[in-house]
Order: C-alpha cells, then structure tokens, then sequence
C-alpha cells in the first residue's frame, strides 16, 4: 500500500499565461522584461498611436532606451550590454507590446547596423562606431533590399567599382528602416570580389535618401530609399570580415529572431485588449464576453498566444547555448508573425467597430503586422526554407 499525497489545487493560471511560462525564466530575464514592459506603458503606450496617426518615429526614445541598454543588448562589449538571447528576445517581445515601429527601430539598430560591424568589422571600425551607436548618439540602417530584388537579394544591382584606395557605389536600396533618420548605413553591394558590405556615412557625396510616404503599416517608423550616384567610400570602410551573401543572411537571422519574439508582443497586447472589452461591452443583457462565439475566440487567441512564446522561448535557449539553425528561426518567424496577424484580425472582430479606431491598439498591431508578415523573409520565403530542411530539396531554382 502506498500512501497518497496530500496536494493543494493548482492556482488558476493568469488570462495571458495559461501555462505559466514566466516560471521558465530566471530572475534576470523577469527583471529586464518588467523593466521595458513598464517603460512602454509609461512612456510609449501614451503617445504611440498619435504619432502612428501623424506618421512620425517617437525620436525623443531613441536616448531612454539607449540608457536601458537596449540597443545592441545581445552584443559584447564596446558598451554594448551582452546580454543573453533570451534576454533580448523578452525586450522585443514588450517593445512590440507597444509598437512594431519601436521594436523594429532597436531590431535595425542592433541586430542589422551593430551586429555586422561587430562580426566582420575591423577592430578599428569596433571602436570607431559601437559605443557611439550602443548610446544611440548614432544611428544605423541596413541597406539589402532593392526595388526589384527582395525576396532574391543575391540579384542585386548596386554595385561597387574599385578605384585606387576608393570605392565607387551606384544603385539604390528600398524599404530602409532608419534610412532617413541614419548617421551611418551598413550597405550591401557587388564588388569584384564578391558581396561586400560598406560603411557609408551621413553626408558623403552621392549618397542621398528620400522617405517612403503614405504608409498605412508601420507608420510609427521612418522607411526610406537610399541612392548612391557614385558615392565614393574609403576602402577602410568596407567590411573586411565576410565576402559573399554569408554577411547579410547573418544579420538576417539575427534580426530574425527578434521579430519571432517581438510579433508575441503584438500577439498578447491584442488578445488582452480584446479580452478586457468583451468583459466590460455588454449586449443583450450580458458581457459578450459570455458568449460561446467570443469565448472560442479569445481560447484561440490565449491558446496560439502561449505556444508562441514557447516557441520563441526554446529557440532562444538554442541560441544561449550556440546550437540555433537559421530554419530553426524561420520555423519561429513564420509562426508567431502568422499567428499574431490572425489574432490581430480575431480581436478586432470582437471589438467591433470600436476595433477601428486608435483609441485601441488592435488595428495598429494588425496594420504593422502586415508588414512584419512580409519583411525580413517573406511568409512563403520561410515556408521554402522550412520545406527545404525536411525534404533536402531546393525549392527556390
């Protein structure tokens, strides 16, 4: 005979974390993620849809979240934090709570301006921008994408022509976060030897950007073209680390792996705006909260919602411990970005007209999702890749 255990009856799981995932970080990871959390309430939830409506980047951030150490966090040393994967995922995870346009702006910085510098720069070039961009006193953009080379960016055209101790680019690039807002662009181009990547300063001749009007996604985030009319660049500016397409699929999957965490924000910031309105909107006698229809709803949202994070959370403990596969961040990418744009549309059907409207979150997330949906390797592009993996041929060629 063996005696029984006395239990006591688990607690009820929290609305927005059924399976209590917060229990599966350690109390750093906790710290930092209720830091930003209760940065972006305070100080982006406020102001975030007037400048969605107006079209601007909140700017006056740039520096609080330089003093967070948010800005190429997942970086070591050169004033960078070196924090952990898991870390950085949890800081894009609240700041696209707030807004995709935010989290994109320390994705761009980081993981695309920072991060190539750090890989493959020279150690003078190390010194020379990180701890400036780690302060946020100056910023980055990452030029790959090209009006009609996107989801194929080894054909591109940018070119770039030997000269003596000189380089000459010409060519555009398309779709630039921080383009029109950066002190130094990360650029992509054909040299002789192969893809190379330069450092292409504020202000040198034949270098120019114009902003992307008229957006209706992603409008809290400066988008830009760049244009290089034989823009001549110091050969000590290129990257001396990497030739060929290796150095910007790095960069990448490094921003990559943010989006997987930062579309959970997106994903949980639009269920639990749809869950406190179906409590509180009442109709035909009830909160329609208590209705079949809009509680199989929210389960689905809650439901996909803690197997995003699951799955954002496994893959950045892959990466603390250096055994993450770029199609281990696609499978990511490709979920939680699918799920939290099918969340966004759900809750705004529970919301009603009332969903509409920039007094509620939903349809700005919805609106930057459609973006995400598409950026950084589109839906299919990761589709591909996965499909690739499992069945060991190319779908691509």
């Amino acid at each position: 005979m063996t005696a029984h255990k006395t239990t006591t009856r688990p607690k009820m799981p929290a609305p927005s974390d059924l399976l209590n995932i917060d229990s599966m970080l350690d109390e750093e990871e906790r710290m930092i993620r209720d830091t930003v959390r209760r940065f972006v309430r305070e100080r982006v939830d406020p102001i975030i849809g007037e400048h969605f409506e107006a079209g601007t980047f909140p700017r006056e951030l740039i520096g609080e979240m330089a003093e967070m150490g948010l800005l190429g966090m997942h970086l070591e040393g050169y004033g960078c934090a070196g924090l952990s994967a898991v870390s950085y995922g949890l800081a894009c995870q609240e700041l696209e709570a707030g807004d995709s346009g935010l989290r994109s702006f320390v994705s761009v910085q980081g993981s695309l301006a920072m991060f190539p510098i750090w890989a493959f720069g020279s150690e003078e070039q190390k010194q020379r921008w990180l701890p400036r961009m780690a302060k946020g006193e100056v910023i980055g953009c990452f030029g790959l994408t090209e009006p009609d080379h996107g989801s194929d960016p080894s054909g591109m055209r940018t070119n770039a022509r030997l000269e003596g101790d000189t380089y000459v680019l010409n060519g555009s690039k398309m779709w630039i976060t921080n383009g029109g807002v950066a002190d130094l662009a990360v650029v992509w181009a054909k040299a002789e030897e192969g893809i190379r990547g330069f450092l292409v300063e504020k202000g040198t001749p034949g270098f120019s950007t114009s902003d992307i009007k008229h957006k209706l996604s992603l409008r809290a985030s400066v988008t830009s073209e760049l244009y290089f009319d034989n823009c001549r660049v110091p050969a000590e500016n290129v990257l001396p680390g990497v030739v060929g397409m290796r150095g910007p699929l790095s960069c990448l999957s490094e921003a990559r792996f943010g989006i997987a965490w930062g579309a959970t924000g997106a994903h949980r910031a639009c269920y639990e705006a749809a869950l406190e309105y179906a409590k509180s909107r009442v109709q035909f006698g009830k909160p329609i909260a208590g209705f079949q229809l809009v509680q199989q709803k929210l389960a689905i949202m809650a439901t996909e919602l803690v197997k995003s994070e699951l799955l954002a959370l496994q893959l950045g403990r892959l990466k603390d411990a250096g055994q993450v596969h770029p199609v281990q961040i696609s499978v990511a990418k490709r979920n939680n970005v699918r799920e939290a744009l099918k969340t966004a549309r759900e809750a705004r059907s529970v919301m009603g007209a009332n969903g509409i409207t920039l007094e509620y979150p939903v349809s700005r997330h919805m609106n930057n999702l459609e973006s995400v949906f598409t950026y950084e390797g589109t839906d299919d592009i990761h589709t591909l890749i996965i499909g690739q993996a499992i069945t060991g041929l190319s779908a691509f060629s």
